[in-house]
């Protein structure tokens, strides 16, 4: 079984409440976005791997640290395309793939429409999506990594569903998922509760 880590930080707890409040705009329901990933970039890399560099400093030499890892981030369309951002500006050298899933809104169930993704053996991938519900989107986006040559795959969401990472975990027990917030559960159209509704509407104002 994998592991669901939690992000436990005021400033989270402060965002997310924004983010949930129906009355947030979408202009700032973005920049709510962009800082609630930065936070979950920083705790999902926590354990990134390093290697040694030596360097000079002004006054004399010293050994330092530096990544040793490769990265990707892949989000799951489209509003996992708000999560981006983050990881791109903490670390400049990820490689960043798309995968286009579409849940209908009826069934719940999520049809596969695009993927484009860079090279993935031997690197640390990071799926972004903001909601984690059901787990249909991010089972079948896992699926479609690890036939890619992923091996190396953690899960970054917003907030999720304790049905939704049973899901993951039922097809994928080596996946860590990473959440700001870890809902009661879903209601009867599969959405989560408390929620924020639906986050692509939310965030494009659509």
């Amino acid at each position: 079984m994998g592991t669901l880590h939690v992000l436990e930080h005021p400033l989270a707890a402060h965002i997310i409440t924004h983010l949930r409040d129906e009355r947030t705009k979408p202009i700032t329901f973005r920049t709510l976005t962009y800082q609630i990933s930065l936070l979950l970039a920083l705790e999902a890399t926590r354990d990134l791997g390093v290697r040694p560099r030596e360097i000079a400093t002004p006054l004399e030499a010293c050994t330092g640290e530096v990544l040793g890892a490769s990265l990707a981030v892949v989000p799951i369309l489209r509003a996992g395309i708000g999560m981006v951002q983050p990881f791109t500006d903490l670390f400049p050298d990820v490689s960043v793939g798309y995968v286009g899933l579409e849940r209908d809104h009826k069934t719940a169930i999520a049809r596969n429409y695009y993927c484009k993704l860079p090279p993935l053996e031997g690197k640390r991938v990071f799926i972004v999506d903001p909601m984690l519900a059901t787990g249909g989107s991010a089972t079948q986006a896992i699926d479609v990594l690890k036939r890619k040559g992923a091996d190396n795959v953690t899960l970054v969401c917003i907030v999720s569903a304790p049905e939704g990472a049973r899901a993951v975990w039922a097809a994928h027990g080596d996946v860590e998922i990473f959440t700001a917030a870890h809902d009661r559960c879903l209601n009867a159209r599969k959405y989560i509760l408390p929620g924020l509704g639906d986050f692509g509407d939310r965030l494009y104002g659509t």
